[in-house]
């Protein structure tokens, strides 16, 4: 089987990104917190500082790969929350029907009616910055697409013969929802999912911007921007090195959630070629 260039090109991404993350503390040169010199303050990039160094003299290589360890965990974490909450509202929604799916449909368009990043920065306002609120905001306002993904391939595959012949044979609807129907269309909530990533890692990032993400001095895409604006135009290479790193995430992320949709949906493939 020939593999899309955008699938290569995205898992070769989220590899090097979940190396970064994972052997972080093997892979920095130095502390992205404790390591903070003055006397190296707004050191553009040279040897011993690929990146150069940020205002209070601190390696922003390091922190970039402490940042990939935080995204990453972020992106999968709020994700697949996400999953499981609108996999679970639409195979439920979907199969069921009624008045259950009048509620569950009316839920997703308010979902869907409000910006992701406005909805959480509400409810950041409310649990206050840290890791743990930034979870709960994020994995509560982006199950719409997996929501209404779900219950439409589910109006789809419940009037198959083996849907029929697993109510024959006496199975529950949790039965049927879950063991017979949702193995069924898996492929495209791994293609939404996959792609959700990328953006739970931007909804992450744009928060840190605004001071209601991850606090300071804990290193995040998102904060090292927001602290960088002001010297944007003396020490851009404190901007630059983060946004690159943002930007070839998620960039990678929608790549393989583009390659996975080819791989697992053919005919979709030779549709749009």
């Amino acid at each position: 089987m020939k593999l899309s260039p955008n699938l290569l090109i995205g898992l070769t991404i989220f590899f090097i990104v979940l190396i970064l993350a994972v052997f972080a503390p093997i892979i920095a040169p130095f502390d992205p917190v404790a390591d903070s010199n003055l006397m190296f303050s707004e050191e553009p990039p040279s040897a011993r500082f690929w990146f150069g160094t940020d205002e209070q003299g601190r390696d922003i290589f390091s922190r970039i790969v402490y940042g990939a360890r935080i995204s990453l965990t972020i992106g999968l974490a709020v994700q697949l929350m996400n999953t499981v909450i609108g996999v679970c509202l639409g195979l439920s929604a979907g199969y069921l029907g009624g008045w259950w799916d009048e509620v569950v449909q009316g839920l997703t368009n308010l979902m869907l009616s409000i910006p992701t990043v406005v909805f959480a920065l509400a409810l950041m306002t409310i649990l206050g910055p840290g890791i743990l609120s930034l979870l709960i905001a994020l994995g509560l306002t982006d199950w719409a697409y997996s929501c209404r993904i779900s219950r439409a391939q589910v109006l789809s595959h419940k009037g198959q013969n083996y849907v029929q012949a697993a109510r024959t044979m006496g199975f529950g609807r949790g039965h049927i929802m879950f063991r017979e129907i949702l193995p069924n269309i898996a492929g495209p909530l791994v293609v939404v999912a996959t792609m959700g990533i990328g953006s739970a890692i931007m909804a992450e990032a744009a928060l840190s911007f605004l001071g209601l993400g991850v606090v300071p001095p804990d290193p995040s895409w998102g904060s090292m921007l927001s602290r960088a604006r002001e010297q944007l135009m003396t020490t851009p290479w404190v901007a630059i090195f983060p946004g690159l790193a943002l930007f070839v995430t998620v960039l990678g992320f929608n790549l393989l959630g583009d390659g996975l949709r080819d791989l697992l949906d053919p005919h979709g493939k030779a549709r749009r070629a």
